[in-house]
Parts: C-alpha cells; structure tokens; sequence
C-alpha cells in the first residue's frame, strides 16, 4: 500500500495557501463536516464547519496582515487514519522584524470513499 504522506502534505499545502489567500469556503472543504478540534489560541473545543469558519474568520479579522506557515511536517500512517504534525508561524504587520506567534498542530485524516 503507498504511503499517504505525499497526498496529506498536499493537503496541508493546500490549507496553508488558502488561509493565507483568505479563501475560507476552500480551506472549509478540506475539513470533515463533523471536524471537532481545538484552536491554539482559545480554549473552547470546535465542533462542525461553522466554528471553524468562525475561528477563520476570526484570525482574518484580527490583523490586515497575515502570513501562516508549516514547517518540518511529518505524516504517520495507520491503516486508514494518518496524522499530520507540523510547527507553525504566524506573522503578523508589515515591517521587520515581523511579530511572529509560533506553535505546534496536528491533523488527523482518514480515509473516506477512497478519499
């Protein structure tokens, strides 16, 4: 069985490109419609697409200049289910040095209709 780890990656590219884009809809479509999960920056658990769009839209708002990164993804791959984990940036302003809020995340995706 190929390794998922190059579709998942694409993924995360994705999501990365789309928030930083500001195409929520897109970036929401690569979330399961049922997504339960957490924010790094509240403490309130995300329950379905609509809290999500409402996190999203939230991080847009708070800054007119914003730039989200990954680095140093690695995938792990169970049967169905592979977890993505990656550290990441958010730059915030236009000037040098930018302020720069990091963490850490994790994905986890599964296989659905051969998806």
């Amino acid at each position: 069985m190929p390794s998922p780890a190059p579709a998942v990656l694409s993924v995360e590219r994705a999501m990365v490109r789309d928030f930083n884009a500001g195409k929520i809809e897109q970036l929401l479509a690569h979330f399961h419609p049922r997504v339960v999960g957490f924010s790094s920056t509240k403490q309130e658990r995300i329950v379905g697409l609509a809290a999500m769009r409402k996190t999203f839209d939230y991080y847009h708002q708070a800054s007119s200049h914003m730039r989200y990164h990954i680095a140093k993804p690695e995938v792990h791959a169970f049967g169905d289910v592979a977890v993505a984990t990656f550290y990441w940036t958010v730059e915030l302003g236009t000037g040098r040095p930018r302020h720069a809020i990091k963490g850490r995340g994790s994905h986890v995706f599964a296989k659905h209709d051969d998806k």
